[in-house]
């Protein structure tokens, strides 16, 4: 009964990475990359997720490079600082989980399920490591080309959606208490739980005259970006 259960699970693993392999557009020769940047460290005994975290670290940077030159291309006209906001957009944590759920990396990658809502929450971070993993897995078997193919084509929609630079919700909260006259809002740490792993940031924005609103993230900067957006809908609705 364990051998037949374990065969369909095999059987249903391959049919995934099937179906993801088609999603990416590519398909590996040396599956033990696409393995390699499918299975998180939180799966496997400690000290043996090196090779997640360096496929995460070197997808991140081809990812960087893609876009970067994507947007000087696109948008020849644009000073550095617009194309700052644009490149920070397209590589924020909420884009990545984005792509990764059109592809359902969430359906084939090996990683530890949370129950509660907040870790839920937190857990995108993960679905974001994993899909600049795949990234890297991309740049190392089919190069260059296969990793600007797979990242041009999931980013278009997003690259195009907006006419102007996007704005970061802390500039945007910061522009306002200026305009109005009031100290810059102050940003605090009230809690970091979760696993290492997949940490989760309690942050607090506060602003004179306002009760204090808070936002919570996978990181310290995601957190106040939240709460800054929180924030902004209270002071100007």
């Amino acid at each position: 009964m364990a051998f037949v259960s374990s065969l369909l699970a095999n059987i249903e693993r391959h049919s995934l990475m099937k179906s993801l392999e088609k999603d990416l557009g590519y398909i590996f020769k040396n599956r033990s990359l696409l393995e390699k940047a499918l299975t998180h460290p939180s799966m496997l005994p400690p000290g043996q997720g090196v090779d997640f975290e360096r496929f995460e670290f070197l997808g991140d940077r081809v990812l960087g490079l893609v876009i970067a030159s994507w947007l000087f291309k696109e948008f020849p006209q644009e000073k550095e600082g617009d194309l700052a906001k644009r490149f920070a957009a397209l590589v924020q944590k909420e884009t990545l989980v984005k792509v990764a759920r059109a592809i359902k990396l969430d359906s084939v990658m090996i990683m530890k399920q949370e129950k509660s809502s907040s870790q839920n929450k937190c857990l995108e971070t993960l679905l974001a490591d994993g899909c600049e993993a795949l990234i890297c897995a991309l740049y190392l078997e089919g190069g260059f080309k296969a990793a600007k193919s797979f990242i041009q084509h999931y980013w278009q929609e997003y690259l195009k959606e907006t006419n102007t630079p996007p704005c970061d919700p802390k500039s945007i909260l910061q522009e306002w208490a200026q305009a109005q006259g009031k100290t810059h809002p102050l940003y605090v740490v009230l809690q970091t739980s979760g696993p290492a792993h997949a940490p989760c940031f309690t942050v607090e924005v506060r602003i004179e005259g306002f009760d204090p609103v808070q936002g919570k993230g996978s990181s310290k900067r995601q957190a106040e970006k939240e709460a800054a957006q929180r924030m902004f809908k209270i002071v100007h609705p």
